[in-house]
């Protein structure tokens, strides 16, 4: 397939790429994947795919021209002209960023002119354009531009409801007539959408949902008032410095207070659920309508170890447990990735049996199991067996079939299995033995197509659509089996497995210089992160490369190693994820260190010159691996550490580490500040001073205790550039170099 599928490919290949980052980085970005996000969000944004409605095609974005595709034969069709899609005066068409169509497909919402809020753009202008008069009109005049948040069309068409400056408005489409929903919203009472930590760590950024008879609109208000605020200070940009006030939880703070509301149209006036539990000790993180006078709510305790599903009655605001969770640990927010996704921006349940049931994911046996959950409480186990289940990808009821993505063998691998949704088959493998690596499918509404990716450490990145019923190309000659031994090249790295004298088993890569002889030592740099939130050793094409390094690691004669310990999110059982409760800093950290002692034992690999290095996450853990470890590591890199547990946000933390005491011993005992007293080796600090998620403090907190202690080291900040550091001209490439010479100069490399 060569053609008209070009654009969806790339979208789909980055938004799977995304969704892996998502999935394995939870909710916390890392840093070396953020400058890829700004390329996904864009692309995302300028060419979306939504399924038709009978699942046999798809319509896209091409070229500002809204497009459709029909499956098996890809034949396409144009739905919304370049012509009709130019508003009236312009000579430009709007550009595209997404779209969406009333139930009818009469008229269609067109996103665009976006801007980002926090991590996404998620606000901009919205037009409609109605099929069957020809006519496009912009919504929301009068309202500034670009402040439109999550348009969405009521079920039966006639309105429309969105977000503007934390509120809620309705526009009729007949009359083009704005009604404000609610008035009371502010930078700290949010209205129908959420504040930083909830986007960062819960995933959730639409704020509302249509009842389905149109007559409601439930929706989440946040009171952030007492919440303190950081202040980022701009130092660069004027004469006079500029305080910029981001609203962040910190460890210990309590949670925003949060509770859901339902909006009479008629009458506009608000029923709010009386959900049991103090409002800001606890987590509202999903609901949905099951009925028009029924949503179902997901309440998440602080801690984070406790799920409750509430039936509530929007009429009286009643709430009735439907099913409860507990873990000794913590549970995942939610079961699977399908719905929050940067085009839906919202949580929502995967419905079984006429809305009777619902579908749940689960460790509670040991393993990452789905579940279907009857509105009775009623749960059957529909993925038994020693597996993990990575991801639900999808479900036909009419079939008796669900697919899902497993590796039960290979933890650095991902293939397609499927199994009896009725809880009665054993999983199958679908994927075909003859591709081993990494794979990841998008399969359509009825179950009968997928688009379908592969790579592994030695073959590019493919595509191909499959009949997902038998795994058939639907063209044999652009398959991946054809195509898959001219997209193979010389392998960068090596998988292996090592395991330590406390007899853990960890997977690992390495690259080995080029010109290898075993005969000689060379130096070892380690790349880590081995927080909950990522796994590094994935068999994935590029796995082995250190982006930020200037020139060829393996030509300069560096061994390059990532080792996966516990605490990983990797599909090897709850207890390898969750041992690292309350020990994030710790148990990985040791996990580390024994790994390296045990690679440091090839013949090749030179103990006197051993480095470290990792972001975000990462650079917490190569601070600790420094000042724990001083005799294994040498020299280390840490970009955008948290060096004291206790600046960052509560949701995250208090996720893994628990809800701190008065003493905040845990934290105390996990944050790399408290060792920085060993340090012995050579650290470079690296941090951006406008970093919204690791703010700043952290950087100063850390030089601070260094020079009480007495001990040198090297610190770059970059003035208000982000987690990412990559705004501003010249930045990536400064960074890149500093990064590169710093290595060179303390861990020199080549054999010896």
């Amino acid at each position: 397939m060569t053609h008209p599928t070009k654009k969806y490919v790339l979208v789909s290949r980055l938004f799977r790429t995304f969704r892996l980052v998502i999935k394995t980085n939870t909710h916390r970005m890392k840093k070396y994947t953020l400058v890829f996000l700004g390329l996904l969000v864009a692309v995302l944004c300028t060419a979306q795919l939504r399924w038709t409605p009978d699942g046999n095609g798809y319509y896209t974005a091409e070229g500002n021209e809204l497009v459709q595709y029909t499956l098996p034969a890809f034949q396409k069709t144009v739905v919304l002209s370049k012509a009709e899609l130019t508003p009236a005066g312009a000579t430009q068409p709007l550009a595209i960023k997404g779209f969406s169509f009333s139930a009818d497909g009469q008229a269609v919402l067109i996103y665009t002119n976006t801007r980002r809020v926090w991590r996404y753009e998620t606000r901009g202008d919205y037009w409609v354009y109605h099929r069957a008069t020809r006519k496009l009109a912009q919504l929301g005049k009068g309202r500034p531009e670009a402040s439109l948040m999550f348009a969405k069309f009521s079920p039966d068409g006639k309105k429309v409801a969105y977000v503007s400056e934390q509120n809620i408005y309705l526009e009729d489409l007949a009359t083009m007539q704005v009604t404000a929903l609610t008035t009371d919203g502010h930078r700290k009472l949010i209205n129908g959408t959420f504040d930083w930590v909830y986007e960062e760590e819960f995933s959730c950024r639409d704020g509302f949902d249509w009842s389905p008879d149109s007559q409601h609109i439930a929706y989440w208000q946040i009171d952030g008032s007492k919440i303190r605020d950081y202040y980022m200070i701009n130092t660069t940009d004027s004469v006079y410095s500029r305080i910029i006030p981001v609203e962040y939880p910190t460890v210990g703070e309590k949670p925003s207070p949060a509770k859901l509301g339902v909006i009479n149209i008629a009458t506009r006036q608000t029923q709010w659920l009386a959900i049991p539990g103090e409002s800001d000790n606890n987590y509202l993180v999903r609901t949905e309508w099951r009925s028009p006078t029924e949503l179902f709510v997901q309440q998440m305790n602080r801690a984070q170890n406790t799920n409750t599903i509430y039936s509530c009655n929007s009429q009286t605001g009643t709430a009735t447990v439907v099913y409860r969770e507990s873990d000794p640990a913590w549970i995942e927010v939610f079961s699977f990735n399908g719905s929050t996704s940067a085009f839906g921006y919202r949580h929502t349940f995967q419905w079984l049996s006429n809305r009777k049931e619902f579908l749940w994911q689960s460790e509670k046996d040991g393993w990452n199991h789905l579940y279907r959950i009857g509105v009775d409480g009623k749960e059957t186990l529909i993925t038994p067996g020693n597996l993990d289940v990575i991801d639900y990808l999808a479900l036909n009821e009419k079939s008796n079939v669900i697919y899902f993505l497993a590796s039960p063998e290979n933890a650095t691998q991902r293939y397609l299995y499927r199994t009896r949704l009725d809880g009665k088959g054993k999983p199958e493998r679908v994927t075909p033995a003859s591709q081993p690596g990494t794979h990841d499918y998008v399969i359509s509404p009825n179950g009968k197509w997928a688009e379908h990716s592969f790579s592994n450490h030695y073959t590019r990145p493919l595509e191909e659509w499959v009949d997902i019923t038998s795994h058939k190309p639907l063209n044999d000659k652009e398959s991946i089996a054809v195509r898959m031994t001219q997209a193979q090249v010389k392998p960068l790295a090596e998988f292996f497995r090592v395991k330590t004298e406390e007899g853990v088993e960890m997977d690992g890569w390495v690259v080995k210089p080029k010109n290898f002889d075993p005969t000689k030592k060379y130096p070892v740099v380690f790349f880590v992160y081995t927080e909950p939130a990522s796994q590094t050793v994935r068999d994935v094409f590029g796995a082995g490369r250190n982006r930020l390094y200037q020139g060829d690691m393996a030509a300069d004669g560096y061994l390059y190693v990532s080792l996966d310990s516990r605490g990983t999110p990797a599909p090897k059982g709850r207890e390898w994820r969750k041992s690292i409760y309350k020990k994030v800093g710790l148990l990985n950290v040791r996990d580390q260190a024994m790994g390296a002692k045990e690679i440091l034992k090839w013949p090749y690999a030179d103990a006197d010159r051993v480095a470290v290095w990792g972001w975000s996450g990462g650079g917490s853990t190569t601070l600790h691996l420094l000042f724990q470890y001083p005799d294994i590591y040498k020299t280390g890199i840490a970009v955008a550490a948290v060096a004291n547990r206790a600046t960052y946000d509560n949701i995250y933390e208090e996720r893994y580490m628990g809800v701190p005491d008065a003493e905040f011993s845990d934290y105390k005992k996990c944050s790399p500040i408290t060792y920085a007293k060993s340090l012995k080796g050579n650290l470079l600090y690296i941090h951006g001073t406008g970093d919204d998620n690791v703010h700043y403090n952290n950087a100063e907190m850390l030089v601070n205790e260094l020079i009480k202690q007495g001990k040198q080291f090297q610190i770059m900040p970059y003035p208000n550039r982000s987690h990412g550091i990559y705004e501003g001209e010249g930045t990536t490439a400064h960074l890149a170099a500093l990064y590169t010479n710093y290595l060179r100069t303390h861990c020199p490399p080549g054999g010896r």
